[in-house]
């Protein structure tokens, strides 16, 4: 798979969980899009490392894709804020 049909990949996933999330702003959609394509260029280079597959294979659309989703999950979790319910 291509450099940049990974980063595509990336930049899709970041601004689609971030326009399905409420109350989003143009620097959070800047971060989404970013954290999408690291994890998506992360889940192609460790996979394609480990041996699990080659650089022209389906899976590497797969994996692109769910490290996008992993690394946004992630940062979720750990970084946001809980609109309207106190800490």
């Amino acid at each position: 798979m291509d450099l940049i049909v990974t980063i595509v990949i990336g930049l899709g996933i970041g601004v689609m969980v971030e326009l399905l999330l409420p109350g989003h702003t143009a620097s959070e959609l800047f971060l989404a899009m970013v954290l999408g394509v690291a994890g998506a260029l992360l889940g192609r280079y460790l996979g394609e490392i480990s041996g699990w597959y080659g650089t022209d294979e389906p899976a590497s659309f797969v994996a692109s894709s769910l490290g996008a989703i992993l690394i946004l999950l992630i940062y979720g979790g750990v970084f946001r804020r809980h609109h309207g319910q106190p800490r």
